[in-house]
């Protein structure tokens, strides 16, 4: 990491987990992130409601303390002298908001995956319980942290595409072509179900992603969406294709289409934004390069890790230009930065906060409406 997180580091911060046991995909990357920079221990953790895999689970990651009940989990770590400072959120989402609710009430801070809630009723009630709280709160959205994306960004808000006049991003994979969710896969069911998924099933998984990094790198929020969700498999509960217009605050226009049933393609999300004077491209399978093109010139490559990049690039980038950061770093990155946060008390504007996904629960409610309406202009403005 940048030399900046390394010159405020002062001790590692005791870290707990809720969600992530044996067989949970996003939990061991939380682990992998909060590893990677060392600033973080993790010593205790409710990592299953079901106590047998909760203690096996904690057993092969050595962790000091387990539990089965968060709350209780959250109560008892905050009345040691050595409990959690911060707490990482990876249950499936309908936990996302009492869980995040808990640990603040106990003054811990927290880490939540996204998206924030599974309804925008909980987002409001969290976003409150946070206000009476001394703690902090990150929300992970980790494409907003690769070095190219903050390259992005920073070329947007130093005018170097001129006025803003088009956004457009997408996130496509295939992998719920079919009904994957029942043959048994533990990833498929939750997000398939509206009970643990809540209102949105693609929109909440990677069509938040997809406005968040929309939304950070142009560097403005959407006022208004037109927005038609589709469920193309028979028998699914809850939405796995989105095809959204976007009209946003600076005066762009944009389109974003997120999809979990288009074949041949894994994890592309890809992004393009356009001004009056030069447009840039992101892809995140390509994650190192950033395209740039000035009208009326050849485009150029811009890639990580090379001295013509901003100081918003170079600070989260670990290793020399040719060697590939991607995924996992992207996460260690707001885990570092949110360290250096609450170490140094000092402000990091480009963490996505617990306003980002209030906004983001925004979106996606007013994504349901909006379908529901058959296509009608919904507004996001409050």
């Amino acid at each position: 990491m940048s030399g900046k997180q390394e010159n405020t580091q002062k001790r590692r911060l005791r870290l707990g987990m809720v969600g992530g046991g044996e067989g949970a995909f996003i939990g061991e990357v939380h682990r992998f992130a909060a590893r990677l920079d060392d600033h973080y221990q993790l010593v205790a953790g409710a990592l299953s409601s079901q106590k047998d895999k909760a203690e096996r689970s904690a057993k092969v990651l050595g962790l000091a303390r387990s539990y089965v009940d968060f709350e209780q989990m959250a109560q008892q770590e905050s009345e040691r002298s050595d409990g959690i400072e911060v707490v990482s959120i990876v249950t499936p989402n309908h936990l996302h908001a009492p869980v995040a609710m808990a640990f603040l009430k106990q003054g811990i801070h927290v880490i939540c995956d996204k998206p924030l809630s599974a309804t925008l009723e909980e987002a409001e009630a969290l976003y409150q319980v946070a206000q009476a709280s001394q703690a902090q709160f990150l929300l992970t959205h980790n494409y907003s942290a690769y070095p190219m994306v903050r390259e992005a960004r920073s070329m947007v808000k130093a005018g170097k595409l001129g006025k803003i006049r088009s956004i457009q991003v997408e996130y496509v994979q295939d992998w719920l072509t079919h009904s994957l969710e029942q043959t048994g896969n533990k990833q498929a069911a939750w997000r398939s179900d509206p009970s643990q998924a809540g209102i949105a099933g693609c929109m909440g998984d990677i069509g938040s992603h997809a406005y968040q990094l929309a939304c950070f790198v142009g560097n403005t929020q959407a006022k208004e969406i037109l927005a038609d969700l589709s469920t193309w498999v028979e028998g699914r509960a809850l939405d796995d294709d989105a095809n959204i217009l976007l009209r946003y605050e600076n005066g762009a226009k944009g389109h974003l289409w997120a999809s979990q049933v288009a074949p041949g393609n894994e994890n592309a999300l890809s992004l393009r934004i356009y001004g009056d004077k030069a447009g840039i491209e992101w892809h995140q399978e390509s994650p190192n390069e950033l395209i740039y093109s000035v009208l009326g010139e050849p485009s150029q490559r811009l890639r990580r890790g090379n001295g013509y990049l901003s100081e918003a690039a170079t600070l989260v980038s670990r290793i020399p230009s040719g060697h590939p950061e991607g995924y996992l770093e992207a996460f260690a990155n707001l885990y570092a930065e949110f360290a250096e946060q609450l170490l140094s008390s000092t402000f990091n504007p480009d963490l996505p906060t617990l306003a980002t996904g209030l906004h983001g629960m925004r979106f996606i409610s007013a994504s349901v409406l909006s379908s529901q309406r058959n296509g009608q202009w919904v507004s996001l403005e409050h």
